[in-house]
């Protein structure tokens, strides 16, 4: 991979999707769930090998920029950027996209969540290879589509158009148009269609990225403008206190948006993005759910880390690292044991964890979703 590509990956989770085991201290990405290494970790790893350590940025809230940091002592202390808040992803994009100009005008950013499963590297190494090549050659914003094992509700779907090379492996489409996640019947419907799950994960040149944001979201390009002047050719990996202070002065002034909603819906309609649909093994680990779905299950459909032990028990999943949970007679649940709290639900409805959170927040239990 040529060297003026960057890594930047996205870190800024407040911790809610895996409550107890995850807090705003310890969100998910820095969770062992799946192996011994946690999620940024395997993430950062992945892509060692398309950019190296240096051109690898992290992108985070402030409060937890030391935390990660500590979890990847392999990458240099300038690499991790602050958010003063977390704005959702088109503000934080782009002020990575500053980053990679100061340090490259002709930059290539991939950007990766942080806190994804991948089965086959090889072959999620080879895709991105393939988009950064597409991205530079026709100057266009890249998104990594997934070909559905399932019809999932929780996912965005990107509706393919016409192939921009028949001969080119992976295959690559014009997007037709996105949809943010349908219900259960539409969902089925557009796996029918051949459409793709939209990873998250995306290829484009940092300029064309500014541009774009310049041209569909002036408050933003405008506030990203003022923090650029102000650093003077600094990196905002490590700002001076009266660089810090602009920093959250502008951030503070943009709008929370997503940048699929920002750029990426209206550079498609225009025919600015293609996707390349790829068949690596891929998850967002995005619930209990989800972590089931991965992990290797006994004869019954039960899997678990730690101490656990089924009688009769049906498509469980146990996460109980210090006590012994024993599950008798019960099916399709979840149980989740920390050292203060305890989880105890249906499975199909761990997406509604992040709701579980609001309402300990509301009946001032609030100190439960910290540490």
């Amino acid at each position: 991979m040529k060297n003026n590509c960057y890594s930047v990956i996205i870190a800024g989770g407040k911790g809610t999707r895996f409550w107890p085991l995850s807090r705003a201290q310890r969100p998910k990405q820095l969770l062992k769930i799946l192996s011994n290494r946690s999620l940024i970790d395997e993430t950062a790893e992945r892509v060692h090998t398309l950019t190296h350590s240096s051109r690898t940025l992290v992108v985070t809230v402030a409060e937890q920029v030391d935390a990660m940091r500590k979890e990847l002592r392999a990458l240099p202390r300038a690499n991790f950027i602050a958010e003063p808040q977390g704005k959702n992803t088109a503000p934080c994009i782009g002020l990575a996209a500053l980053e990679v100009l100061r340090r490259d005008p002709d930059g290539v950013m991939i950007i990766l969540p942080a806190d994804h499963w991948v089965a086959n590297v090889k072959a999620f190494q080879q895709t991105l290879q393939a988009a950064v090549k597409l991205a530079v050659r026709q100057d266009r914003l890249i998104t990594i589509g997934i070909r559905p094992d399932y019809p999932e509700t929780g996912y965005g779907y990107i509706m393919k158009g016409k192939m921009t090379d028949g001969a080119a492996k992976p295959a690559s489409f014009q997007v037709r148009r996105f949809t943010e996640k349908p219900n259960a019947t539409l969902a089925k419907k557009l796996v029918r269609q051949g459409s793709l799950w939209n990873s998250g994960i995306f290829v484009w040149q940092a300029a064309t990225l500014i541009d774009l944001l310049n041209r569909y979201q002036p408050e933003i390009g405008a506030r990203l403008g003022t923090i650029d002047k102000a650093a003077k050719g600094k990196s905002l990996g490590n700002p001076n206190p009266k660089l810090r202070a602009v920093i959250a002065r502008e951030y503070q002034k943009m709008p929370s948006i997503s940048i699929d909603y920002a750029v990426l819906e209206k550079a498609g309609a225009e025919g600015k993005v293609l996707t390349v649909e790829a068949d690596f093994g891929w998850s967002d680990v995005g619930s209990w759910a989800a972590v089931h779905r991965m992990m290797h299950k006994d004869a019954h459909g039960n899997a678990g880390n730690g101490r656990w032990l089924q009688l009769g028990a049906k498509n469980c999943l146990i996460h109980s690292p210090d006590r012994l949970v024993v599950l008798l007679g019960i099916e399709n649940a979840v149980v989740v044991d920390t050292a203060d709290a305890l989880l105890v639900g249906a499975l199909n409805r761990s997406q509604e964890v992040r709701e579980l959170v609001d309402e300990l927040q509301r009946q001032g239990l609030g100190h439960y979703t910290i540490k």
